[in-house]
């Protein structure tokens, strides 16, 4: 099933946009984006 996704603007303080930049330079993640759809996945895995 295809879901459709909406655009939220978030905003974060600097040290947080630096650590989420650091994942993404190290090729952890491939953009801001998914490092923070997959913090809310494993965070509301439990609680959905």
């Amino acid at each position: 099933m295809v879901q459709k996704i909406q655009i939220l603007n978030v905003r974060l303080p600097p040290d947080i946009i630096t650590w989420l930049d650091s994942l993404v330079k190290r090729d952890i993640y491939g953009s801001r984006s998914e490092a923070i759809r997959d913090f809310l996945r494993e965070y509301l895995g439990g609680k959905q």
